[in-house]
């Protein structure tokens, strides 16, 4: 009896560090430490300084598109490899930077989940010398900032996975045979034709989550100016303002369009400013305008905020994961992690 106990508690063990080497959170792994968008640079201060150094730092302190005020990217901190201890270590997002002719031959990244702490992601930008860095981090800037972007977003779905409405989740389902999460804190809901709103109707900080769809019969359909027409009009109906006359607008000249692929598939991400005409309310939106293949229609799935007196980069963010939960009819993907925008090619991945 004692012999089997010890096989069973030997397998247990087992189990658990082995959840931490798949980048899972184990019982014996520490929580992660930071908040948010939050990054910790390690590296020596007098490459910190120079032409290389501020290269990165730029990027990090880039502002997020389509927001109506300044806000940069990341709360960016550094640290020497000196001064880089195990209370540092915890912390959830870390970039390494090592510059070495000894060792490297090309510039390239090196990715890791949960090393010390979970949930964390350490990226680690190799190079033989500061030049090269420098070259290598301007061009790969899109990829930097996506990759802690999505790792925020990735621990947002995973918080969602398991606190989200089930209300919304259920009418989604019904209306559009679709699958989404969204916040429980979204509570206030308005049903019209193909079209379904939720939000949190707050003073402040207000978060909001649209769906709506219509046949897919155009070929420019998936155009910057084809989706604005149409978002106009949908909301000009289903989001009226305070009074007659007012209704929600996009503002077109501040939207910009990118394809980007969403649960293995393209869609159009659209990522501007709403406003209300007739009105001074306004604020930032995202969309993701998808094609059901199944049904043959577009479904457009939209996060937008109105938070006139705080800063609204994480509110944006919070409610832009919900985005990347939504599944199609016919969907075959397993899960709703987002995958990290580091290639294959400039990257080596490792998990501990």
């Amino acid at each position: 009896m004692k012999k089997h106990l010890f096989y069973l508690s030997m397998a247990l063990i087992t189990a658990l560090f082995s959840a931490c080497g798949n980048g899972k959170k184990g019982v014996f792994t520490p929580t992660s430490s930071g908040r948010a968008y939050e990054i910790l640079v390690v590296i020596d201060q007098e490459l910190w300084e120079r032409p290389a150094g501020r290269a990165l730092y730029d990027v990090l302190d880039s502002d997020v598109p389509g927001l109506p005020q300044s806000e940069r990217s990341f709360r960016i901190m550094y640290t020497s490899p000196a001064n880089y201890d195990s209370t540092l270590k915890l912390i959830r997002n870390i970039i390494i930077v090592e510059v070495n002719k000894d060792l490297y031959t090309q510039p390239k990244f090196k990715y890791a989940k949960n090393v010390y702490a979970a949930p964390q992601s350490i990226l680690t930008i190799q190079a033989p010398d500061e030049a090269s860095f420098e070259k290598f981090v301007e061009e790969n800037r899109q990829v930097i900032v996506d990759f802690f972007t999505r790792a925020e977003m990735n621990r947002q779905i995973a918080v969602l996975e398991n606190k989200h409405s089930d209300y919304v989740s259920t009418k989604v389902k019904s209306m559009f045979d679709c699958d989404v999460w969204v916040p429980g804190e979204l509570t206030a809901t308005k049903q019209g034709e193909n079209f379904f709103w939720a939000g949190t109707n707050a003073a402040t900080g207000d978060q909001n989550f649209v769906i709506y769809s219509y046949p897919y019969t155009d070929k420019d359909t998936f155009t910057k100016e084809y989706f604005v027409h149409k978002r106009d009009s949908v909301m000009k109906i289903n989001i009226p303002g305070a009074r007659e006359g007012m209704y929600m607008e996009t503002d077109s000249l501040m939207t910009d369009v990118r394809p980007i692929n969403v649960q293995d598939e393209y869609a159009l991400e659209a990522r501007g400013l709403w406003r209300v005409k007739g009105d001074f309310m306004g604020g930032p939106y995202v969309s993701h305008v998808r094609l059901d293949k199944v049904n043959q229609r577009i479904i457009v799935s939209e996060i937008f905020v109105y938070s006139p007196d705080k800063m609204k980069r994480n509110l944006v963010r919070q409610m832009e994961a919900s985005l990347y939960t939504l599944k199609l009819p016919g969907s075959k993907q397993e899960g709703n992690e987002m995958p990290l925008a580091v290639t294959k090619k400039d990257s080596t991945k490792t998990e501990k």
